[in-house]
């Protein structure tokens, strides 16, 4: 039996989908909810084993990324399916590159959500063919690949912070810091979008979602 978390603001959504894992036979969903957090503090309350496999929104309205909630779930022990209408592709490209296993769209028959919850619970890959098709064709797409350590000493470096409070902030070497910003800079020359300068670094991260302009405006 696959255990399956619903988290989605909509309780609509969620009241279908848990009708259609009940129909599945092979489902029980153990939670159903609108945040990640209450998700998190559900399973700390009852000392519930994690989901297999966590349907989640894209996009919430309790203010969290899809980063944040991509990892928080990831690190939870829960493979994550992204069920959103995704129709921003730097957001779909942001909960892969954050760990998620694939994205089902909100328009597609629910019939092919249960299969992907299957798919995904049984350790296959999804198709995700058509999610790679709207991500390929939005011109930022060529993904730099930056690690977890890249991106976070980017995010700190790009609103504005000298490097070597980047490095204070991080716990980390000042050289270490350095070292990922001229990697991240080398990653994004090998993908066609080089960021020479800190502004360019700043529209980088801006484009990737690792900043947002309003995040920027706020720390700069």
């Amino acid at each position: 039996m696959t255990r399956v978390a619903l988290i989605d603001d909509h309780e609509s959504v969620r009241l279908g989908l848990e009708a259609a894992c009940a129909r599945a036979g092979d489902m029980d969903v153990v939670f159903s909810g609108s945040s990640v957090t209450a998700c998190l503090e559900w399973r700390a309350r009852t000392g519930a084993a994690p989901a297999d496999v966590v349907v989640l929104d894209l996009t919430l309205g309790d203010g969290t990324t899809v980063t944040e909630n991509v990892h928080a779930l990831v690190s939870d022990g829960s493979s994550i399916i992204i069920h959103s209408v995704a129709d921003r592709p730097a957001a779909v490209r942001e909960a892969l590159a954050a760990g998620a296993a694939g994205i089902v769209s909100k328009s597609s028959p629910i019939d092919e959500v249960i299969s992907a919850v299957q798919a995904v619970a049984s350790g296959e890959p999804l198709n995700n063919v058509e999610w790679a098709s709207a991500v390929d064709g939005d011109r930022a797409f060529a993904d730099a690949q930056l690690s977890a350590r890249e991106r976070e000493v980017l995010r700190l470096y790009a609103t504005g912070l000298p490097l070597k409070i980047v490095a204070d902030r991080l716990g980390i070497a000042y050289s270490t810091a350095k070292e990922n910003i001229t990697r991240v800079r080398v990653k994004y020359v090998d993908v066609g979008r080089p960021a020479p300068t800190k502004v360019d670094l700043l529209r980088r991260a801006v484009e990737d979602g690792i900043l947002t302009p309003i995040e920027d405006a706020g720390d700069s």
